[in-house]
This record gives C-alpha cells, sequence and structure tokens, in this order.
C-alpha cells in the first residue's frame, strides 16, 4: 500500500495528518518549516559534492502557514505567510518528521 494522507488539518500551532495506514502524524509547523527541502533552505550541492548551506533569517510569519498544494500525489507543498512556497514534502518525509518529532 502506498503511503498517503487521507486527512490533514492545522490544529492550533501543528499539521495534523491522518495515514491512510491508520497512523496520525503531528508536526509542528516551526519544525515543519525549519525542515523544509527546499534548495533555498537546504542547500544544494555544488560540482564537488560539497552543500552550500544559505544563511536564513525567519519571522514571526515563516511560522504561519496559509495554504497547502497537493503535488502529483506524491507530495504536500506548504504556502507560508512570508511568501515561501517552493519546499516540497514527500508523504514519506513528512511521516518522518512525524516519527522524529514524536
Amino acid at each position: 500500500m502506498r503511503l498517503e494522507p487521507i486527512n490533514i488539518q492545522q490544529v492550533g500551532d501543528e499539521l495534523a495528518i491522518a495515514w491512510n495506514d491508520g497512523t496520525e502524524s503531528f508536526l509542528k509547523l516551526e519544525l515543519l518549516r525549519r525542515a523544509c527541502p527546499c534548495a533555498a533552505c537546504g542547500g544544494e550541492p555544488d560540482v564537488l559534492g560539497n552543500t552550500l548551506r544559505p544563511h536564513l533569517t525567519y519571522t514571526d510569519k515563516s511560522f504561519q502557514l496559509i495554504g497547502l498544494d497537493l503535488v502529483g500525489g506524491y507530495a504536500l507543498q506548504p504556502r507560508w505567510a512570508d511568501g515561501h512556497s517552493t519546499g516540497i514534502y514527500s508523504f514519506t518525509y513528512l511521516r518522518r518528521l512525524g516519527q522524529a518529532s514524536g
């Protein structure tokens, strides 16, 4: 069975995800934003394979979720109040984040 969310809701400062295998994940929005997998947040490797990490600054708006988009049936793309929206979180990545924070 392919892992998929069946219900996603923001509850306070958390994102609650009910999965099709009967489990649930609760992710703090701040953790979700700080774990953004996009190149602008996580860095990207140079030609030698060294990852160049950018210096990031966050504001209160950085942790305010304003929307979620489904990407290709395998991921979610959050939209944040500070305008950031390039992070694509695969369902397996979201599940691992939930397990690590739980």
